[in-house]
């Protein structure tokens, strides 16, 4: 099996999801959300102290990410059930309103190219475009938490479709093509 890489189509594996407000698990797929965008992320392992920070700052972020027509989803390599034990008992994650996938059969991991030797997850975010494709695609080490901020500027500048500069904010106009090419020439 090859690992996904920007630019290629994101795995469809079926995994389940908790949700809040539903006592079972939920069975999908990364297909499901065809015509939409995904911000995916994934995160070690459930009742950990620093993993907290950042699922709280995807939360906080979500109604953003809707504006945007992204759909948000955390995953990790746990099981459903203890996703529902940790999410329904640590208080920093009762705003967390998006699916949380428990990729406990690593398919989804392991196609994305983030599973670990010990099969926990890397500390890893993809976005991925309404056809399907990869278009971002970040892993840190599992010291180094994530911006949520910079991921739904990402998303944004993605959306724009156009090269967006360095430091681009989305008041800004991206540039055109012919923009670009004329700065190399100058």
């Amino acid at each position: 099996m090859s690992t996904v890489a920007v630019g290629r189509a994101a795995p469809h594996a079926f995994v389940d999801a908790y949700l809040r407000g539903i006592d079972q698990p939920w069975p999908m797929s990364l297909a499901e959300y065809a015509g939409k965008w995904v911000v995916l992320f994934f995160y070690p392992h459930d009742f950990t102290f620093g993993h907290p920070a950042e699922i709280e700052a995807f939360a906080r972020l979500h109604g953003r990410f809707l504006q945007e027509d992204a759909v948000v989803l955390g995953a990790s390599t746990d099981s459903y059930y203890s996703h529902k034990a940790w999410y329904e008992t640590e208080g920093r994650l009762a705003d967390v309103e998006y699916p949380v996938l428990a990729d406990s059969a690593h398919a989804l991991a392991a196609g994305l190219g983030v599973l670990g030797a010990d099969g926990a997850a890397m500390r890893a975010t993809f976005i991925i475009d309404p056809t399907g494709i990869v278009r971002h695609m970040l892993v840190n080490d599992l010291a180094a938490d994530r911006n949520a901020d910079e991921t739904l500027r990402t998303l944004q500048a993605l959306r724009t479709d156009m090269r967006c500069p360095v430091d681009w904010r989305p008041a800004q106009l991206a540039l055109s093509d012919r923009e670009v090419a004329v700065g190399r020439a100058a």
